[in-house]
């Protein structure tokens, strides 16, 4: 990983048009790239990856023309900008890097430190076409099929294209009993070990100074499923991860915090509930309930779809081989 730091001039320039009003041009620019992006007087400075900061500058380059052509910008400027060189450089980073056609540039999800993130089984090409036909998707299944992963890429893709406003990640934190209470330290350190996974998988999308500010600004939140009731979420992408942990009534508290315009994935593992009685599992319950409900798709993972170390499905084939003997 090649960081550098950058500047562009922008001596000459109406400042204010270009930035926008509060810098709004400028964080329309910001959020499409995880690298650094600061304006200092005349000067804009940027760090991040080497390949990144040139789309960058391409970017500015086009913005600066512009506004001298035509004596102003818009944000609807910017964004077609933004649009054609980050379309044009996506479709050659995907021929040369992973050997598909721009024509599948659909299948990306998004984009990770000159990376992408795509579907890579059928399964997960089908929960990416569940994800975008329904405003609620269960994924169930083994550990390592990338329920998780691909659930929070599909909530970030959606704050980056402004489809809503915020990301709300949560987890029943089982074996501190939901209460929390008799654990040392403040609320972040008391749930910590338990929402680790899915700081873990923002942190691989996310630059951290990004992902720090989005926390800030509560645009992100990650807390523990005890502290989402009573809540309302409006123009919000909702994730439960590891629902087989969940009440039956946790399970209903959670469904029933959607608002306009938000959407949730559930996903989990039935042969992995820490919960007293197996029966109490929110999730093994849903699929019943919900089974007929329109707008809500159910998606069963397999070994087949497991994309960590290749041991990972040998793991789960000698558990089940002990299981049923």
């Amino acid at each position: 990983m090649n960081i550098i730091d950058f500047t562009i001039s922008l001596n000459g320039i109406d400042l204010l048009n270009f930035a926008g009003v509060n810098e709004s041009n400028l964080n329309i620019i910001k959020d499409y790239f995880d690298s650094t992006i600061v304006l200092r007087g005349n000067t804009v400075y940027l760090k991040g990856e080497q390949d990144e900061l040139k789309t960058i500058e391409k970017v500015f380059n086009e913005l600066i023309f512009l506004q001298k052509r035509q004596g102003e910008i818009s944000q609807k400027d910017v964004k077609l900008v933004l649009d054609l060189v980050h379309t044009k450089d996506d479709a050659k980073r995907l021929k040369k890097s992973f050997g598909f056609a721009p024509n599948e540039i659909n299948d990306v999800i998004i984009s990770r430190k000159n990376d992408f993130i795509k579907p890579r089984t059928p399964n997960q090409s089908e929960y990416l076409k569940m994800e975008k036909e329904n405003d609620i998707v269960f994924a169930i299944g083994p550990a390592g099929t990338g329920k998780t992963y691909l659930a929070v890429a599909f909530a970030l893709a959606a704050l980056k294209n402004k489809e809503v406003n915020k990301i709300v990640l949560t987890r029943p934190a089982v074996e501190a009993g939901e209460s929390l209470g008799f654990l040392p330290g403040d609320l972040s350190e008391k749930v910590d070990p338990y929402l680790r996974p899915l700081y873990d998988a923002l942190e691989d999308m996310v630059t951290l100074e990004k992902l720090e500010g989005y926390i800030e600004k509560n645009i992100i939140e990650v807390i523990p499923l005890a502290y989402m009731r009573g809540r309302t979420l409006n123009n919000a992408f909702v994730i439960l991860d590891e629902a087989q942990n969940s009440t039956a009534l946790q399970m209903k508290m959670f469904l029933t915090r959607l608002g306009p315009n938000s959407k949730a994935i559930i996903t989990g593992d039935i042969t992995q509930i820490d919960l007293p009685k197996r029966d109490q599992s929110g999730l093994v319950q849903i699929q019943h309930i919900l089974k007929n409900v329109e707008d809500i798709s159910f998606l069963y993972f397999e070994k087949s779809d497991v994309v960590r170390h290749k041991l990972v499905k040998d793991i789960i084939d000698a558990y089940e081989k002990f299981q049923g003997q």
